[in-house]
């Protein structure tokens, strides 16, 4: 496992020894005002995020919801780029504790360059990087990349995923495996899904040596209170990017997560 998967796991595996699943806020880069993003990245590392996940807008998020939507377009009308994220990257990662990932869709990442992407992640001590569009089968170059500079690529599964595809998924999980709980968009109302049990029951047992994160349509931690199935880690990002958008602080959210 890379360097960056094993700092991930860890993180993960420190929140069970507190009694607790891990807690993995998402942001777009440069939301609200990139005068203020850094702001809320240390604002979110200070009030207990284990994992920070810094999404890399794009324009055309097939996956976002409206509130991540419109916050990546927020972004990108004000000139947010992968060299604007790792510029601040480089002034502020003495000052975080927690673990930062990349999110983001394959084009600007293929843009970049897989080595340059990979050289510039090690450089700000990024410890993976999750691209929902990208299928497994065409994920190899991309993490060789990512594994010869030290960070993972964090894979999907979801409660549409065959226990046979997880399998081969299997073979590659580093870090924590992005379990997502709906068929849809990000953000959405309509509560989780009720194939979600079965799902996490499958992913529990073939992803035994790996981290299970639950994101997408995570809003309040009660939405967790009937779910017995193992679920180490928890992503919320839709829900956070609407209470800073209404005037709250990521500190008065993510005291809402916290035991």
């Amino acid at each position: 496992m890379a360097e960056g998967g094993e700092r991930l796991r860890q993180r993960i595996e420190r929140a069970a020894a507190q009694g607790r699943r891990a807690l993995i806020p998402f942001l777009p880069a440069g939301f609200p005002h990139t005068e203020t993003f850094w702001d809320h990245v240390r604002e979110l590392d200070q009030s207990g995020a284990d994992i920070i996940e810094i999404g890399v807008p794009f324009s055309d998020p097939v996956a976002d919801g409206q509130a991540v939507e419109e916050a990546s377009q927020q972004s990108l009308a004000q000139g947010v780029d992968l060299d604007w994220i790792f510029s601040g990257l480089a002034g502020i990662r003495e000052e975080i504790g927690a673990e930062l990932v990349l999110m983001g869709y394959v084009n600007p990442f293929l843009q970049y360059g897989w080595d340059n992407l990979a050289r510039k992640m090690a450089e700000c001590r990024v410890s993976g990087l999750i691209a929902p569009d990208l299928p497994l089968e065409e994920s190899a170059g991309l993490e060789r990349a990512l594994g010869a500079s030290g960070a993972s690529l964090i894979r999907l599964v979801g409660v549409n995923t065959s226990p046979e595809r997880m399998r081969l998924y299997a073979e590659h999980a580093e870090g924590f495996v992005y379990f997502v709980s709906v068929l849809g968009t990000t953000g959405g109302n309509g509560g989780l899904s009720p194939e979600l049990a079965h799902g996490l029951r499958q992913a529990g047992e073939i992803f035994a040596a790996t981290p299970l994160a639950l994101g997408f349509g995570l809003s309040r931690p009660q939405q967790l209170e009937g779910i017995t199935q193992r679920v180490d880690a928890v992503v919320f990002g839709s829900a956070l990017i609407r209470h800073i958008r209404d005037g709250g602080s990521p500190g008065e959210f993510m005291a809402r997560w916290r035991p």
